[in-house]
């Protein structure tokens, strides 16, 4: 017990000068790129969802046409259909936070933050350059999450079991954390928008067992702290993280067959960990898959071009 608890004490003195801090940064630099880049899609995938009944969400045509635009890196027709939904429709949080979404994956876009050379080399995430964002986006970006987390906290005071808001929030923390990570390079920051994301979740999932897509944000905590290193993943424990790698992919194949805004994002991050596991032809069907049912994206022919090289 003694020696337990000079363990402990010797950790927690590591972490708070700093040494843990390192290992967080490079034992998850693969698992974090992936997913925290990919996130922002997570809103632009109604296209091929479940029918709506089976969600437990509202999941109106109209936004689900402008997913399938910023999905298709149409980020212009993206923002259209999202303006006009929150012109007829400026009490629901799901307009804004679908604006904050298509902004910040134009911008990603534009700063080559999805080039997949990043993917798999931790010393490339850990030196990546600290990116310089358009200051009118980003201003943009924080106003929509403002809007999105007004409007969805005022349905809350009303019904504080309202499946929309809690969704909204959801989304909300991940595009945080998104950015955060990968443009600001605050990761910690990230760390703790992804606990919100995954707590939200967590609620929405007690009320309504039906609502998968809130299985992706569960799941993606579980996998990615479930990647790092032993002793990383007792001290997230510790703070009320999950880290369970199959329990994570088992929530994002849950999300992957029965969700709505987020089931082909679920099939992106499974088919990246077949990639991590060197699954590779279970990666590569996924990606086809994801190639046929989004033509204008460019993303999908690449990362299966350069998995068709490998060995």
């Amino acid at each position: 017990m003694r020696e337990a608890a000079g363990f402990k004490s010797a950790r927690v003195t590591r972490l708070k000068r700093g040494g843990m801090m390192h290992i967080i940064r490079r034992s998850d630099a693969r698992a974090w790129r992936i997913v925290t880049v990919l996130f922002i899609c997570v809103v632009a995938n109604s296209a091929l969802a479940a029918e709506p009944a089976s969600t437990g969400l509202s999941t109106p045509a109209a936004l689900d046409h402008g997913f399938a635009n910023l999905y298709n890196m149409d980020f212009a027709g993206a923002q259209k259909d999202f303006s006009a939904w929150e012109t007829q429709h400026p009490e629901d949080p799901m307009g804004p936070v679908s604006e904050a979404a298509g902004l910040l994956f134009s911008e990603f876009n534009r700063l080559g933050v999805l080039e997949s050379q990043f993917y798999e080399n931790d010393d490339a995430f850990a030196a990546r350059a600290k990116l310089t964002p358009d200051p009118l986006v980003k201003n943009r970006f924080q106003a929509a999450i403002a809007r999105a987390d007004q409007l969805a906290n005022a349905r809350l005071t009303k019904d504080k079991e309202d499946r929309d808001a809690l969704f909204s929030l959801t989304l909300c923390s991940g595009l945080q954390a998104d950015y955060a990570a990968l443009i600001e390079k605050r990761n910690m920051s990230s760390l703790h928008y992804s606990k919100e994301a995954t707590t939200r979740a967590q609620q929405l999932l007690s009320i309504c067992s039906n609502c998968y897509d809130a299985h992706l944000a569960t799941g993606f905590s579980k996998y990615i702290l479930g990647s790092m290193a032993a002793p990383v993943r007792w001290l997230l424990r510790l703070g009320g993280l999950p880290a369970d790698k199959q329990g994570g992919i088992s929530d994002l194949k849950l999300t992957a067959e029965h969700g709505h805004y987020l089931a082909p994002f679920a099939r992106i991050l499974l088919a990246i960990a077949y990639v991590r596991e060197k699954d590779k032809p279970r990666a590569l069907e996924m990606l086809a898959s994801l190639r046929t049912d989004f033509p204008g994206n460019s993303l999908f022919p690449r990362e299966i071009a350069r998995l068709q090289t490998r060995p």
